[in-house]
């Protein structure tokens, strides 16, 4: 092992009391703390250092974005990595950025014209763009501001936007080798199309909710029963008006004789053919379903299966044209109802259903119902991309954790459909394709020009487009720059795994790309860029409310992360969200995590206080024949969490890492080791080493506890060692104190003891600085001798004298021997008053007993709660009732008295 122990120069004087404030308030020193570490340069990278790089890119945050829970998590737990990593000897650079987010950007802007009676229109494209970088200026960004109210320690000197020179031209180079490879094409789709921002959207911009609906039954072809005809049904019977065919399964007996036959069209009066396909359910409804091949996804499948006509009967407001029927101009709904009352005039509706609930996509920024449309759009070819993405999984070049979730990465990249990367949108990088008078098309590069009269595609690029290029393309790429050959590819991911489809497996694809294509590597060769943009995928789960429901403004229960850096301190909602983060789990948070995390600050503040007031020093730790069994036991256990820190860190399981250090600080260190370093304090013999014990744990402890809650342990550590700043310190390796079995069995058989004497006081309605004399019988045999002045202190007892008679008796059984306890609270306890605070006790007991007895018995709250809600529920039912029945023992041994 080698040693933990710090530079010899550190200080090691006792801090005064009143160089430390008498409590914590972390409002009133995070900010400077923060400024002094940016000022200081600690979170600068150097690419020319000789240290090993470690890299992280921030996911970029929308330019309109304000930090929320999602957010701060992600923050969070990319600080842990990159804090732990520079105390490791790394060169580290965690890149931050934002997203030019283009739809919701450019919404930002329209809406403030439209308020001035103004439009984008009006202004033409150019003014418009200039509007947007204005607004950007003066009012984008505000969460990187936020982002340092929570500690993020990222290289500020490198802060991209996704709309800069450098990415642009990165988009552009990118854009012009996929074409020339023939990656990218243009072709008439279905898409996602919002009628409210007349473009196509992406998946991840659709919200599924449920809604209210109907289910209209309706006939087509003959409404005489001995004639041909069928029965479809439909929740958008608006769409009926492009329907091309209706389709049964083939072998569905009811319709053999049907299919290759025609019907007529109940209102366009179109003859549609009957086809064959294995896409219909013959058990759901009628067995027949139409056919909207220009306005549904499926029904688009069907349609170029059985190579039917795409008619397109909605403008880009979806407003019916087109059709020729009195419906042309009006919006789809009110399209609806018109032709449902027509249908139904006509004898055509046979069964309605209202409300029928079912599941319908809303445009995530502006709210409105999407509409399935054929549109001509700009798309990737994505099979090579996409098993080039699954190869690296699967070749462990890329390692996703947790592993649970690779299956849902072959899901999708092994069937990924085409990618639509075209926007009717101003806002973004346009598209470097340019028409000639003749209809020509040239995509430009980013270091050419189109030729005179050639018109710029007026389309611009889906915003997952440049953001697929982060991890390279704010390095410098295309150009070889010290940056790439330092830092990447990037270390780790860090991201929900809510997003693995929509950023990571983009990423995946251009940077397996950028890699094979030598016209997109600089430096040449096969892998000059590396294979994969990132070695490790962590990804996380959602942060939800404490009820684990997901957050949302329509319910009413997101939190704010940065009400809780003013109410708590960014320590407290740092350790709350990295107590609760592991791989791939959600995490439930409320305030009481929030309020438990401030008072474990507390608790660490004032116990290193206290140490420094008592002359706690950090230095070479004395030999171990020299150190009592508390001193020996605190080393032995802090040598161990540090290990199993370190091992949950590397396998990034920050919520065990947390716990474990949590339940060391405040159950071991705290609550235990002061309280016997209390009594060494007070002996000339063990007085100096306690002082050097007790620095060095906290020493290691606020090393270690540093990438979780920096603003504390900066505070402290600073003060404990002198030196210059916790952010810059070495990572503890190890401690040269050999572990101790004898003296961490003794410390066990302890604090045993002393548990049992403590609950036997409180039993025996004993006030908490009462001392009373005890007589222990077989401390020798227990090996526990050595001890008994702790004991004394920290039981609050008192030895017996040569004349006591014990009242009263207990048994305790240690790891050698059962000890027999004799206390004598005779005239130490006022009967009356002890049974009426026990009468008090029972029924406040009783009470709870039956609160959660009812619920419990609530079938229908047990039907609706999650499994953690009733969990805790059945917990407080088992205290409840241990807490009625050791009360009423109580009592009625009182009655005896």
């Amino acid at each position: 092992m080698t040693s933990a122990a710090p530079d010899p120069t550190a200080s090691s004087e006792p801090v005064p009391a009143d160089e430390l404030p008498k409590s914590w308030e972390p409002q009133s020193v995070e900010a400077e703390l923060y400024q002094r570490w940016v000022d200081a340069g600690y979170f600068t990278a150097d690419p020319k250092s000789d240290k090993p790089g470690y890299s992280i890119v921030l996911p970029p945050p929308n330019v309109t974005g304000s930090l929320h829970m999602g957010h701060a998590l992600d923050h969070t737990l990319m600080d842990i990595l990159c804090r732990r990593k520079r105390m490791q000897g790394f060169e580290v650079l965690w890149l931050p950025g934002m997203d030019h987010a283009g739809i919701a950007t450019q919404m930002v802007v329209e809406k403030q014209l439209d308020a001035e009676g103004g439009s984008r229109r009006d202004m033409g494209r150019e003014a418009f763009i200039e509007r947007v970088w204005k607004w950007k200026a003066e009012s984008g960004g505000s969460i990187m501001e936020q982002m340092r109210r929570i500690g993020d320690g990222v290289d500020w000197s490198r802060e991209r936007f996704t709309l800069d020179d450098g990415l642009s031209r990165a988009v552009h180079t990118i854009f012009k080798n996929l074409y020339d490879a023939g990656l990218i094409y243009r072709a008439e789709r279905l898409v996602n199309w919002s009628p409210v921002l007349q473009t196509a959207i992406s998946d991840i911009e659709v919200k599924h909710e449920e809604v209210d609906g109907e289910l209209i039954s309706l006939r087509y072809g003959s409404l005489n029963d001995d004639e041909p005809h069928v029965i479809v049904a439909t929740t958008r019977v608006e769409t009926m008006l492009g329907d091309t065919a209706v389709a049964v399964h083939p072998e569905d007996e009811r319709y053999q004789h049907l299919i290759g036959t025609t019907l007529l069209h109940p209102i366009t009066e179109r003859q549609i053919p009957i086809v064959a396909d294995d896409y219909v359910d013959p058990s759901f409804g009628s067995g027949a379903v139409k056919i909207t091949s220009a306005h549904d996804p499926n029904d688009f499948e069907i349609g170029l299966r059985h190579n039917l006509p795409m008619p397109t009967i909605m403008d880009e407001r979806a407003r019916i044209a087109g059709t020729g029927t009195e419906f042309d101009g009006m919006d789809r709904f009110e399209a609806r109802t018109k032709i449902r009352e027509r249908l139904a005039r006509e004898g055509r509706v046979v069964a309605e259903k209202r409300p029928y609930v079912h599941s319908v996509g809303h445009s995530e920024r502006s709210g409105e119902v999407i509409e399935p449309r054929l549109s001509k759009q700009w798309w990737v070819k994505v099979e090579t991309l996409a098993a080039m993405a699954g190869d690296a999984v699967r070749n462990g070049d890329t390692v996703i954790h947790p592993k649970s979730l690779e299956p849902r990465w072959f899901a999708w990249v092994d069937d990924m459909h085409d990618w639509c990367i075209s926007r009717q949108l101003w806002w973004g990088h346009r598209i470097p394709i340019w028409y000639g008078p003749e209809g020509e098309v040239v995509c430009v590069g980013p270091d050419e020009s189109a030729p005179d009269g050639y018109v710029q595609d007026p389309d611009v690029l889906d915003t997952w487009f440049s953001s697929g290029l982060w991890p390279f393309s704010t390095m410098g790429w295309p150009d070889k720059t010290d940056e790439l050959d330092k830092f990447y590819p990037t270390s780790v991911l860090v991201t929900g795994y809510d997003i693995l489809f929509f950023w990571v497996a983009r990423m995946m694809m251009f940077g397996r790309f950028v890699a094979e294509d030598s016209a997109s590597n600089p430096a040449g060769g096969d892998s000059a860029l590396g294979k994969v943009p990132f070695h490790d995928v962590f990804l996380h789960g959602l942060v939800r409310d404490e009820f684990g429901r997901k957050m949302s403004k329509s319910k009413g229960n997101g939190i704010d992360p940065l009400d809780w850096v003013d109410r708590f301190g960014a320590d407290a909602l740092r350790f709350t969200l990295a107590r609760g983060a592991n791989p791939g789990a959600d995490l439930p948070v409320g305030e009481d995590l929030a309020k438990a995390a401030r008072s474990f600050a507390t608790k660490l503040f004032n116990a290193t206080r206290f140490a420094l007031m008592n002359g706690a020093i950090s230095g070479e730790v004395p030999p171990v024949d020299e150190l009592t069994d508390a001193d020996r036991w605190i080393l032995d256990r802090l040598e161990q969490v540090r290990n199993d820190v370190d091992a949950a860190f590397e396998r990034y399981e920050f919520g065990k890492a947390c716990e474990a250090l949590y339940h060391f600080t405040w159950d071991e260190f705290c609550d235990w080791y002061i309280e016997l370093a209390k009594v060494q304090f007070s002996d000339e013999k063990t007085a100096q080493n306690t002082r050097i014990v007790v620095g060095t744990v906290l020493d290691t402890l606020l090393r270690v506890l540093h990438p979780v809650i920096p603003f504390v342990t900066e505070t402290l550590w600073t003060k404990l060692t002198g030196k210059e700043s916790v952010v810059i310190a070495d990572w503890p390796t190890g401690l040269s104190v050999p572990g101790d079995t004898v003296a961490s069995r003794r410390i066990a058989d302890f604090q045993h003891l002393v548990t049992e004497i403590r609950r036997f006081r409180s039993d025996q309605g004993l006030r908490p600085n009462q001392k009373v004399p005890v007589r222990i019988v077989g401390l020798d045999a227990a090996d526990l001798a050595t001890l008994e002045p702790y004991l004394l202190n920290l039981a609050r007892l008192t030895s017996a004298e040569p004349d006591f008679t014990s009242s009263a008796a207990i048994e305790v059984r240690t790891s050698l021997t059962t000890l027999q306890v004799e206390v004598d609270t005779s005239g130490t306890v006022d009967i009356e008053a002890e049974k009426r605070r026990l009468a008090k006790d029972l029924a406040a007991a009783e009470k709870e007993l039956t609160t959660t007895s009812a619920k419990l018995g609530n079938e229908a709250f047990l039907a609706k709660a999650p499994d953690h809600v009733v969990d805790k529920i059945k917990q407080r039912q088992q205290i409840a009732h241990e807490e009625v029945k050791r009360i009423g023992d109580r009592l009625a041994a009182l009655g005896a008295q």
